[in-house]
């Protein structure tokens, strides 16, 4: 054999093992990425209901007076209005002062600029001022995911079920961070959880989970259960968790209530549910309604207020109702001394 052809058998060789060395690194690559991290379980829709925690327990106790008030002015303002109102000054002070407050360690600030990462801010040419940028948006969340903190990874697992951001689009793994999640006390994967479970039918780890928000004070949690409550006709406790749902600031309890109290659909039940609705003394009353209907039109632009002063301006029947000036009355007041999450 000549030295050219054994020349060319070991190029050959060499480009033949290069390229088994390139398939067998893609196979790890793509093992890795689609492995359970450390830390996590897998989760079993069959298997023990986890253990629910509360989400604050994984937060600081106390938070930097200066970072946390240029954070939560900053979200004032960005909450202050429907998004395409801003004004690009307005989008501009938001983009300096929630990253400000991040750099400064607020851990509010920096989910919140998660969120901008994820979704841009600025709808319109006229007020856009931050393109998406998932990979930014899951950096944050792997920062807080080594704090442990609940809500980043239930948002982790978000990016592992669609796949953005580097995070490798892989449901085992994103059930495993909403499972954690949900142990850790986040509301939302303890209400992905409870979805989970009614669809394989296991209702009593569903209503668990759904509990477990509820009692953190999570809206859609009070909403649900105040639907499930109106569907058995249990109008009393339907009337509690909507008004605590309410307080939660969930605009869809509020619609709830106003839709309970307004008249003509109040007419238009049958005569079964109306002497049920009556024995729960719901009775119709337009003040109710409207108090109700403004309280939703609030929430629809702010979820982020908390009405906790709620029972002070509208107490549930058969009490009477006492002055309304605005929806202001009802807002939980700043708090006093350091700021906590």
């Amino acid at each position: 054999m000549s030295s050219r052809c054994k020349w060319c058998i070991l190029v050959s060789a060499a480009f033949a093992a290069a390229a088994g060395f390139c398939a067998f690194a893609k196979d790890i690559e793509y093992v890795t990425m689609h492995t359970v991290p450390a830390g996590l379980q897998s989760f079993d829709i069959n298997g023990p209901v986890p253990n629910c925690g509360r989400w604050k327990e994984t937060m600081l106790k106390t938070r930097d007076p200066a970072a946390y008030r240029l954070y939560i002015n900053a979200r004032k303002l960005w909450r202050s209005k429907i998004e395409w109102q801003l004004t690009r000054q307005e989008a501009l002070s938001i983009l300096h002062d929630v990253p400000a407050a991040a750099n400064q360690g607020d851990w509010g600030a920096r989910a919140l600029m998660a969120y901008f990462y994820r979704s841009g801010l600025g709808p319109l040419e006229k007020n856009h001022v931050l393109d998406p940028d998932a990979d930014k948006s899951v950096e944050i969340l792997r920062m807080a995911v080594a704090a442990g903190q609940a809500w980043a990874y239930y948002d982790l697992g978000v990016a592992h079920e669609h796949g953005y951001g580097g995070a490798a689009q892989d449901q085992q793994i994103a059930w495993a961070y909403y499972r954690k999640a949900a142990e850790l006390g986040s509301p939302e994967a303890q209400m992905t959880l409870a979805s989970a479970y009614l669809k394989a039918e296991r209702r009593d780890a569903s209503a668990a989970m759904v509990m477990c928000a509820y009692r953190q004070g999570h809206g859609p949690a009070a909403y649900k259960l105040g639907i499930r409550a109106e569907i058995l006709k249990n109008f009393a406790e339907a009337l509690a968790y909507h008004h605590a749902g309410t307080k939660f600031g969930s605009k869809s309890s509020a619609v709830a209530l106003r839709i309970l109290f307004d008249i003509k659909e109040w007419s238009s039940r049958d005569k079964s549910e109306q002497v049920a609705l009556q024995e729960a003394e719901i009775l119709p009353d337009s003040e109710r309604e409207r108090r109700y209907d403004q309280i939703s039109d609030a929430l629809d632009l702010n979820p982020d207020l908390k009405l906790t002063r709620l029972d002070r301006v509208l107490p549930l029947p058969p009490s009477e109702l006492p002055e309304w000036t605005s929806v202001q009355d009802a807002i939980e007041p700043e708090p006093d001394g350091r700021p906590a999450y």
